[in-house]
């Protein structure tokens, strides 16, 4: 059996094990096409053949961008891993100005993009870059086709030289650099080893309830993340076949299709699916109405492990066969297990979803740590609502004195990529400092805090969390985004974007006579003050200092695209500030 020390041992280690017929499976023209174990294998070695013709030598950087993950982006990775070379992905959504910081901090070489709207970034600034070639997965006027890589490495005369890379490769040599999307100034090249990553996956393995009996899973959360990445390579491991969605908007119609039994997400997801939930039960009437709010509220008060009682598994029983059975059956019907990270999940919604029989099990980890620090599960009662489970095997987790998270272990990062000083900033002997706070309960859960950089200070000298009273408003259908801010001012306040798509629905039921448009809805008193009433019962349940005594609301759509967010749906904190200055500014200084 191929013992796994590399990333690249992973689809020889599946060819042994399993040997599937659909291993990667990419939509193409309205049709799922299937790689099979051994036709993905077979393709990366070519892959590498080629890459030597090329001239490509042990530990050169080759930059890979899709839009979305595809079969290609897999038989690239492990093409590349086998010649001694990094795979730099990059995040296809930052501009071209930040492609080019990447493409020249890491040296790459070469560039394979996804389709014509990431090509066009990147020939906006190749003539900067050392890039010498850049090759697409579609088909586009102008720009090699990867396939022209399968021709040049048809000849296997030099595989011999592919295995000949391979013995050199050790698994505390370099994989990959991860270049972290940060909130703040530019990206840091996350430098992880082999080890680092295969330490991970095969720790984290244990946690998944991955079913014998080749498994279906969804991916659609960005592969050039470790989170998923990390993902991909224990859904190989565990010979589950792997469905790439065909984007964000996709997933429900794939899912439908293809019936998976797990899926990754991130809350902000889980947000969006349950609020689109929430606004079609709100359009039913008599005693559907009643019954779906009364399963909603069932839903609520759910406890694992049957700790409610046997009358209340009986009303859920009830609940599940007329109500959930049809928010299943609108993800595939077979899910069972959904993996959620990047952020922290509204304790609500983890109660609802488990309730509806999709558990979600949340976890925490950073680039920096491969990802994987903890992550919940169900069966031998790792499993607690507000946690993110306990720390994986070979994973240690201590608390600092000021409350800030560090961790030791394999899966701790080589370092930041021409950046000694700041990989000193993080490290302390063999100690990583996440940079958040959070505590281990007495049985060994872990329960994130906040971040330790976002607590702030008011002028009268209280510290602030943030973040436990974002949580808390997030949970309103009427809010989307919130940041809570106030440091070194009188009195903590927010800039919060409405809910835009549930009020338009609410101000029609309501039949408010407010405008449509997200400038009406940002600016309307009867908007503001039902927001107001959301934002008093929040704080009823933190202290005075703490409370939230003004807000104000932002009339677009907080994204990527416009910067509010990073590729991971994080807010950055700094940019919404300046972007809003104004209604900064309104709320500290009229």
């Amino acid at each position: 059996m191929t013992e796994i020390t590399r990333l690249f041992d992973f689809p020889y280690y599946q060819l042994e094990k399993h040997n599937l017929d659909a291993s990667l499976v990419t939509k193409s023209n309205g049709e799922w096409i299937k790689t099979s174990t051994k036709e993905y294998i077979d393709k990366a070695n070519a892959i590498s053949r080629a890459l030597i013709r090329m001239g490509v030598q042990k530990d050169d950087k080759i930059a890979v961008i899709s839009t979305t993950n595809r079969t290609e982006w897999n038989i690239m990775d492990i093409g590349v891993l086998q010649v001694g070379a990094q795979n730099i992905p990059i995040y296809p959504t930052i501009c071209a100005e930040d492609y080019e910081y990447v493409l020249n901090h890491s040296e790459s070489i070469y560039c394979f993009v996804s389709d014509g709207e990431v090509l066009a970034k990147v020939n906006k600034v190749k003539a900067n870059t050392k890039v010498k070639e850049v090759y697409s997965f579609d088909h586009i006027e102008g720009c090699k086709h990867y396939s022209e890589l399968f021709e040049l490495g048809k000849d296997n005369s030099n595989q011999h030289e592919v295995e000949a890379r391979k013995d050199t490769v050790s698994p505390n040599d370099l994989a990959t650099i991860i270049y972290t999307s940060g909130t703040t100034g530019k990206p840091k090249g996350v430098m992880l080893s082999h080890d680092n990553i295969t330490s991970n996956v095969l720790n984290s393995i244990t946690r998944l309830p991955l079913s014998d009996g080749n498994p279906k899973v969804l991916s659609f959360l960005p592969i050039c993340h470790i989170f998923e990445r990390v993902l991909i390579y224990v859904y190989q491991h565990a010979g589950a076949s792997i469905y790439f969605a065909e984007g964000i908007d996709k997933i429900g119609d794939n899912a439908k299709e293809i019936k998976p039994n797990l899926m990754s997400v991130v809350p902000r997801l889980l947000e969006k699916v349950y609020d689109k939930i929430y606004a079609k039960g709100t359009d039913l009437s008599g005693i559907k109405s009643k019954l779906f709010h009364w399963a909603i509220a069932l839903g609520e008060q759910w406890k694992p492990y049957g700790e409610n009682g046997a009358w209340y598994e009986f009303k859920l029983k009830i609940a599940n066969k007329l109500i959930f059975s049809k928010w299943r059956e609108a993800l595939g019907g077979e899910l069972t297990t959904m993996v959620s990270g990047s952020a922290a999940l509204q304790p609500r919604l983890s109660r609802i979803f488990c309730s509806a029989g999709m558990q979600v099990m949340e976890g925490y980890g950073l680039t920096e740590t491969s990802p994987v620090v903890s992550v919940g599960k169900y069966a031998d009662g790792m499993f607690r609502i507000g946690t993110v489970g306990k720390p994986i095997d070979g994973v240690e987790v201590k608390v600092a004195e000021d409350g800030e998270l560090l961790i030791k272990g394999r899966n701790v990062m080589m370092g930041y990529f021409k950046d000694p000083e700041k990989t000193a900033e993080v490290m302390t002997g063999d100690y990583f400092h996440t940079g958040d706070k959070g505590m281990l309960d007495k049985d060994g859960f872990l329960k994130i805090t906040g971040r330790k950089k976002e607590m702030f200070k008011t002028s009268g000298g209280k510290y602030v969390i943030p973040t436990l009273l974002e949580n808390d408003l997030k949970q309103s259908l009427f809010i989307e985004q919130i940041m809570v801010i106030g440091e070194g001012e009188k009195m903590p306040a927010a800039i919060i974007q409405p809910n835009f798509d549930f009020i338009k629905d609410w101000i029609e039921k309501k039949g408010h006579d407010i405008g449509q448009s997200s400038k009406d809805i940002s600016t309307s008193q009867i908007v503001i003050d039902r927001i107001q009433k959301e934002v008093n019962t929040c704080n009823k349940k933190f202290g005075k200092w703490e409370q939230i005594k003004r807000f104000e609301l932002t009339p677009d759509v907080w994204s990527i695209d416009g910067g509010h967010l990073t590729p991971t749906m994080k807010m950055k904190r700094s940019i919404i500030k300046d972007i809003y200055k104004d209604l900064y500014e309104k709320i500290y200084r009229s």
